[in-house]
């Protein structure tokens, strides 16, 4: 890959500046990371540091940034960071364009619906009786599908992903490689000694444009429906108990787990390691900071951090005050020490 900066400045309707327009980039990476050859972007001032010292041989910064140092070639634009991205997209790593087919060595049940020119199946993929795939479906090598599921046109799973019997995928879903939706809830009752299984009988609902990344878990309801909302996107890791719902537009980063029949609003935001308690409701809204342990309802429009989770001010006024004992101590030895003196 060669490209000239005066295309690249073209292509993101930019202005050159500090820079030979014949200059060719080769790569793309951060400013920390970049060598010669690459193309990076600048857009926040908080990493002034990183522009002075990359390597980067050409760096996208904002049209009206003026503290250009010299080493680099800049592109001016409006939001660098869009078009960083608008770069990438046209230059770098292309996904694999949808091409209809079935591999011969996919397993296919008869009473199955879909347009076998109108869909992607790929080798060793399994799908059972009663699914129904809507157009441009693409299910990936080694994917199982159960019996009766319902994906949406456009809807793509990576290999190895599992979508087990009854679930509802709307149309443009996308789950990564290792994705298992629909397996059991972790639903047990102690009896005569020993933990009984207690069945769990319900769907999993997952709404348009909802992306899931590897590894995660949505489990079956017990009754009813474990529902993710449109527009969601689940980071790798993630653990979805039985009957949660996720509302629209949520966040939710890697290692977090959501414990079954917590409610979550929309336009939620949920920090990497959360752990969300069962039966609990998250307000619309809402931003969970990493780490934060959810033991009871949380009001919307608020940032929580901490364990329990409460409001961010209070949780960081606490934290000050717990970083303030070792002087406290000090001076509390220090006041028995002169008591001592005086009682003597």
């Amino acid at each position: 890959m060669k490209i000239a900066l005066s295309d690249l400045a073209v292509l993101v309707d930019g202005t050159l500046k500090n820079g030979d327009p014949g200059l060719e980039i080769t790569g793309f990476a951060s400013l920390k990371e970049a060598f010669p050859g690459d193309l990076s972007f600048f857009h926040d001032t908080r990493y002034n540091e990183r522009l002075l010292a990359t390597k980067a041989s050409a760096v996208l910064v904002p049209a009206d940034y003026a503290e250009l140092p010299p080493q680099a070639a800049y592109i001016a634009v409006e939001d660098p960071s869009r078009s960083f991205e608008l770069i990438v997209e046209t230059y770098g790593f292309q996904p694999e364009p949808f091409a209809a087919g079935i591999h011969p060595t996919a397993t296919i049940a008869a009473s199955v619906k879909l347009d076998p020119e109108r869909v992607s199946v790929g080798p060793h993929a399994v799908i059972e009786a009663g699914v129904e795939l809507g157009t441009e479906v693409t299910i990936g090598a080694g994917c199982f599908v159960g019996r009766n599921v319902s994906i949406g046109d456009g809807s793509k799973m990576f290999a190895n992903s599992t979508v087990h019997a009854e679930c509802i995928l709307a149309s443009g879903v996308i789950l990564h490689s290792g994705v298992v939706i629909g397996a059991d809830g972790f639903g047990y009752e102690f009896s005569q000694g020993r933990h009984r299984k207690v069945r769990q009988a319900g769907i999993v609902q997952i709404d348009k444009d909802v992306e899931i990344g590897a590894g995660s878990t949505v489990d079956r309801a017990r009754f009813g429906r474990t529902w993710i909302g449109e527009g969601s996107k689940i980071d790798n890791l993630v653990q979805i108990g039985h009957n949660v719902v996720i509302g629209k537009h949520c966040i939710v980063v890697a290692c977090t787990a959501i414990a079954g029949s917590a409610v979550i609003g929309d336009y939620v935001v949920i920090a990497a390691q959360v752990g969300i308690a069962g039966h609990v409701n998250v307000g619309s809204q809402s931003t969970l900071a990493a780490r934060c342990g959810v033991t009871r309802d949380l009001p919307a429009g608020q940032t929580y951090l901490g364990f329990p989770a409460i409001p961010a001010g209070q949780e960081k006024r606490r934290l000050a005050n717990v970083n303030r004992l070792p002087q406290l101590l000090a001076r509390v030895k220090e006041l028995e020490a002169q008591i001592g003196k005086e009682a003597s």
